[in-house]
C-alpha cells in the first residue's frame, strides 16, 4: 500500500502539494483527478521517489521510497513527456530498461511493439506524440514492475490505442495484481478505466472515494405536479441541487432511490422519474457541498 501523510512539497516559496494524506491500496487502477496546479504531476514524481518530500513522508508497505533502488525496481513512470536518448531507437531503450530493472521482459517488449504497430528499430525521435506515448508504455509494461504510475496516460492516443491501454492495465491489475495510477484532467477518461479516484485541489485532496460508491449514492430526481409546490415537497431528502421550471423540478438527491421514490410518490405526482448522474456531475456537487468552487473542465496538472 502507497501511504502519504502530510505530504508536502514546494517550489521556492510555492506550495505544489501541501498536508496532503491519501492510502493507496494494492491491486487497484487509482485515479488522480485535477485543474491546473492541482499537484498531479507532483504526486506522481513524490510517490516515484523522483522528488524528495519537503515536509511529510510517502511509504511504499512503510517503507520511505526517496533514493530507495530496491522499491524503485517496482516501480515504473510514464511521464507526461517521454524522455529517451538521443538518436535512440526502441531497442536501444528497451536495453536501458533491462539495466534497470532485473525483471525486464525482452519477449513481452516484443510482443507488445508488434501489438502497437511499432517499428523498434526506428528513432523515437521520429514518432509522433502519440507513438511516443505508446513507445513509453510498452517499455515501462514490460518492466515486470508492480506498480505502474501514469501521468495524462491518453493524451495524445487515439480511441483504438485508448482502449488498448485501458485494457492492458486492466491484465495488470486483474491476472497480476499490479497497482495502476493514473493521472488526469479527464474525468470522462477515467470514469471506465478506475476502481478509485482522488479529487486534488490546490494541493491536497478533498475526495476520494470508490468509482461504484460515488456514482450510486447521488442519482438526480424529476417531479411534477398538477397542483404548485415547492422546494419543501422533498423534505426528508438530501439534497444537493434544487431547480425548477414551469411545474417540473429537478433535484440532485444523495441516498437510496427506491426509498426516495417512495417518498415522493406519497405526494402523488404526475411526473416522477429517477435519472443517473455522471461521474462528473457527481464531482462537481460534491465539490458544492463541500464549499468548494472548481472548473471540472480546466486542463493541466
Amino acid at each position: 500500500m502507497i501511504t502519504a501523510k502530510n505530504l508536502t512539497k514546494r517550489f521556492s516559496d510555492v506550495a505544489a502539494l501541501h498536508n496532503l494524506n491519501c492510502q493507496i491500496p494494492d491491486g487497484c487502477v487509482y485515479g488522480l483527478v485535477g485543474a491546473n496546479g492541482a499537484g498531479k504531476s507532483t504526486f506522481l514524481r513524490l510517490a516515484t521517489g523522483v522528488y524528495k518530500p519537503d515536509e511529510g513522508d510517502i511509504t511504499l508497505d512503510g517503507i520511505p521510497v526517496f533514493e530507495n533502488i530496491t522499491l524503485k525496481k517496482r516501480f515504473a513512470f510514464v511521464s507526461d513527456e517521454f524522455w529517451a536518448m538521443p538518436q535512440s531507437s526502441m531497442e536501444r531503450m528497451a536495453s536501458l530498461y533491462s539495466a534497470a530493472y532485473d525483471a525486464f521482459d525482452h519477449k513481452r517488449f516484443t510482443s507488445l511493439a508488434k501489438e502497437f504497430g511499432l517499428d523498434t528499430s526506428r528513432a523515437i525521435a521520429t514518432f509522433s506524440k502519440g507513438m511516443r506515448r505508446q513507445a513509453a508504455t510498452i517499455l515501462a509494461l514490460s518492466t515486470g514492475a508492480d506498480h505502474y504510475f501514469f501521468d495524462e496516460t491518453f493524451d495524445g492516443l487515439d480511441p483504438v490505442m485508448r482502449n488498448l491501454v485501458k485494457q492492458l492495465l486492466y491484465v495488470q491489475v486483474v491476472d497480476k495484481g499490479a497497482t495502476v495510477i493514473i493521472s488526469s484532467h479527464s474525468l470522462r477518461e477515467l470514469e471506465d478505466t478506475c476502481d478509485q479516484l482522488a479529487l486534488l485541489y490546490q494541493g491536497g485532496i478533498v475526495m476520494q472515494s470508490d468509482v461504484s460508491d460515488l456514482k450510486t449514492s447521488l442519482f438526480k430526481l424529476q417531479i411534477a405536479f398538477g397542483h404548485d409546490f415547492d422546494k419543501t415537497v422533498f423534505d426528508g431528502l438530501e439534497l444537493l441541487s434544487y431547480t425548477r421550471q414551469g411545474s417540473v423540478a429537478n433535484a440532485v438527491v444523495r441516498g437510496d432511490k427506491e426509498k426516495s421514490r417512495a417518498m415522493m410518490q406519497q405526494h402523488n405526482p404526475i411526473l416522477l422519474e429517477i435519472l443517473p448522474v455522471t461521474l462528473e456531475e457527481v464531482f462537481l456537487f460534491e465539490m458544492e457541498a463541500l464549499g468548494y468552487a472548481f472548473d471540472i473542465a480546466q486542463g493541466g496538472n
